[in-house]
């Protein structure tokens, strides 16, 4: 067992399109449909693979390319210290003044090592300045919630 680490910042704008962080159905749209929603289907099986945009399930970040992981740990802790690197990071641009207070970020870190050991993914959001968004993750592999997901270091 080992964990994933992923950032992402961007527009929230960006963020917001929910239809490129969710994969396709599993069957494409009956022949005859509208085609805008052919052409929408064709676009989501295209992009979702391959964009940089967080999946809406967390899991999902493993069948995204190998090169969006941030890095792997074996163990729990490190992997929660990575986070507690890319909180303190960013933390002077997060729009929201509570969520720069250490003792919360420490917090965040510690029941991140938690969920992690106890075999959950952590995933965490923030607003920033401009408006944009920061997303973190931390994806156990191989996954609970979704153990046919390959890892992507294979």
């Amino acid at each position: 067992m080992h964990h994933h680490g992923y950032l992402w910042t961007g527009p929230k704008q960006r963020y917001d399109n929910e239809a490129l962080r969710r994969p396709p159905h599993p069957e494409p749209p009956p022949p005859g449909s509208n085609p805008d929603l052919i052409h929408r289907y064709r676009e989501v099986a295209a992009e979702f693979p391959t964009t940089d945009l967080p999946p809406l399930v967390t899991a999902y970040w493993l069948i995204k390319p190998k090169s969006l992981a941030r890095g792997t740990w074996e163990e729990p802790k490190e992997a929660a210290s990575w986070l507690g690197e890319r909180l303190a990071e960013y933390a002077p641009r997060f729009a929201s003044a509570p969520q720069r207070d250490t003792t919360y970020l420490a917090t965040l870190v510690n029941s991140t090592t938690e969920h992690l050991e106890s075999g959950i993914d952590v995933s965490l959001g923030f607003y920033l300045e401009r408006p944009a968004y920061l997303s973190l993750a931390l994806v156990r592999c191989p996954n609970r919630a979704r153990p046919e997901l390959p890892c992507p270091l294979r």
